[in-house]
């Protein structure tokens, strides 16, 4: 009872700061309020059962009362599309809960995530180009050799490799680096910035800490490229706009590209793998049934979503939200997580991984006008890099029991710390005796 007591205390103490001289400022919150923290807590791969409850009882429910601001989680999936479609009743602009310093463009917010029409309009009308069908297919060749040239790597490591060091994390980093322009020598550098910026457990500020210090150094590479533009994305949007936009806006854009293409892309292809290695008759079909990886990249995209919830909305206006009394300026979460697994849509056995189930639209890269530009780039990497996982390594299996394995608590973005795997067969055996 007491060090309940004392954790709610120094809780609300640290908490209080945060609404000092001014209202809330998210970006100095040391905390996380456990409230609120429902949708973004997992047991296993799986949603917290609660979650579950939530959506059939009440798709629209309010989770908590903070600050004076309501904080409603959406979960079913047509709710949740409505939502993320209604640009008249919601806004992204996060810009009045977030302090900043307007002489530090880092701390801004950028991107396109937090950005309503007009400005998300002009902005995404310069990436899209560079995500078209088209476009991607050149990448290809890149995508092949990134994934064999960790496959080779991790086969020199063997016979235990480590999924998410070795691979899940190497591929889109090496990819997202190539994408955007990034020099060799700036790697190092550029490869640590992108975990921290989903982690919640050290609340607002080890987030906007961890976005102001990349949005710093896309700043550089942004300047660099001023005087001479590369090959990547952000050469190449240099050369095509010019001074239409700045700085600020272009690095904006490229930090968005790295957290779409990074973080994400490296959790789906860990937990992806953990999956298959749970479910090896489905592996096998990646190697053996021509096609079949395309169901499945889809399926695990839905099952896993990796993405727990979208940006986070504000409502322009007091309103009726199915049913629920909707306040003006009350945040509004989706849950996209969530609605992926609604029995409405996906069946009565939405929690299970099928892959063979009839074919019905997820949200793990969102919907609406801020979905997320890059999924067909997404999907052309999950592919390759599943497909030579499995022809590589056909019988890989997992190199320690399922318990032992360590997920992320508390983070937008849902992943596992460490999947050792045993790379063949007769290793795994040789090992054991």
């Amino acid at each position: 009872m007491v060090v309940t007591y004392l954790k709610r205390w120094v809780g609300s103490r640290l908490l209080s700061r945060t609404t000092r001289r001014g209202g809330l400022d998210l970006s100095k919150m040391r905390i996380v309020p456990r409230q609120v923290s429902m949708p973004l807590r997992r047991d296993g791969l799986d949603p917290v059962p609660e979650l579950g409850r939530v959506r059939e009882s009440e798709p629209v429910h309010k989770l908590a009362h903070l600050f004076g601001l309501n904080v409603w989680v959406v979960s079913g999936h047509a709710e949740a599309k409505a939502v993320l479609t209604d640009t008249a009743n919601f806004s992204n602009d996060i810009r009045p809960l977030v302090g900043s310093d307007p002489n530090k463009p880092s701390e801004g917010i950028g991107g396109l995530g937090f950005t309503d029409p007009p400005d998300h309009t002009r902005l995404r009308k310069l990436l899209t180009p560079e995500f078209t069908k088209r476009r991607l297919a050149r990448l290809e060749p890149a995508i092949e050799k990134i994934v064999n040239d960790q496959l080779d790597l991790m086969e020199a490591k063997g016979p235990v490799a480590d999924i998410v060091a070795d691979f899940a994390f190497n591929v889109p980093f090496l990819l997202i680096s190539d994408l955007l322009g990034v020099e060799e020598s700036d790697r190092d550098r550029f490869r640590a910035l992108g975990p921290a910026r989903f982690d919640l457990s050290g609340g607002g500020i080890g987030v906007f800490g961890s976005a102001s210090e990349s949005r710093d150094f896309l700043f550089e590479i942004v300047r660099k490229q001023r005087k001479d533009p590369g090959d990547g994305l952000i050469g190449s949007i240099i050369r095509e706009h010019g001074d239409t936009i700045d700085d600020i806006e272009l690095g904006g854009l490229a930090d968005g590209v790295f957290l779409g293409g990074y973080e994400t892309s490296a959790s789906m292809l860990a937990l992806g793998t953990l999956v298959l290695l749970r479910d090896p008759e489905n592996f096998a079909r990646i190697r053996t049934e021509e096609g079949a990886v395309d169901a499945i990249v889809e399926e695990l995209l839905r099952y896993l979503t990796v993405v727990q919830v979208a940006f986070p909305r504000f409502a322009r206006h007091d309103q009726e939200l199915f049913g629920q009394q909707v306040k003006k300026g009350d945040l509004v979460a989706v849950s996209l997580s969530g609605a992926d697994r609604d029995k409405q849509v996906f069946g009565l056995d939405a929690e299970d991984f099928y892959p063979k189930r009839a074919p019905a639209a997820h949200l793990a890269f969102g919907h609406g006008m801020h979905r997320c530009v890059g999924a067909e780039l997404a999907r052309m990497e999950l592919r390759a890099a599943f497909l030579a996982l499995a022809h590589r390594f056909p019988d890989l299996s997992l190199a320690v029991s399922e318990d032992q394995l360590r997920f992320r608590d508390f983070s937008i973005v849902y992943g596992v710390e460490s999947l050792p795997v045993q790379l063949h067969a007769a290793q795994a055996q040789q090992v054991a005796g």
